[in-house]
């Protein structure tokens, strides 16, 4: 349930804040948000797969708290990428 090479060049990318940035948390953020897209939709067929669904919840803890960090340090990167990746209504 990972994502592929080609788009996660794409999505880091998208959310790197320079050119070589690949650790920041916007791209982590990104990245989990694809992962956990992807995971989404294996539940559907899956309904029952709960060694996954484990690592489901890790991805959306390891998410909120990377999102609350960056709250924390910056509230305008924390708005401009929730906005940007639509994770909030």
């Amino acid at each position: 349930m990972s994502v592929a090479p080609d788009e996660k060049t794409t999505i880091i990318q998208d959310n790197a804040r320079d050119k070589n940035d690949t650790g920041s948390p916007e791209v982590q953020v990104a990245i989990l948000t694809a992962r956990i897209k992807n995971l989404t939709g294996h539940f559907k067929d899956h309904h029952k797969d709960n060694h996954s669904r484990r690592g489901l919840l890790q991805m959306v803890n390891k998410r909120r708290s990377l999102l609350a960090y960056l709250k924390k340090k910056d509230l305008e990167r924390y708005n401009a990428l929730i906005q940007k990746l639509g994770l909030r209504k």
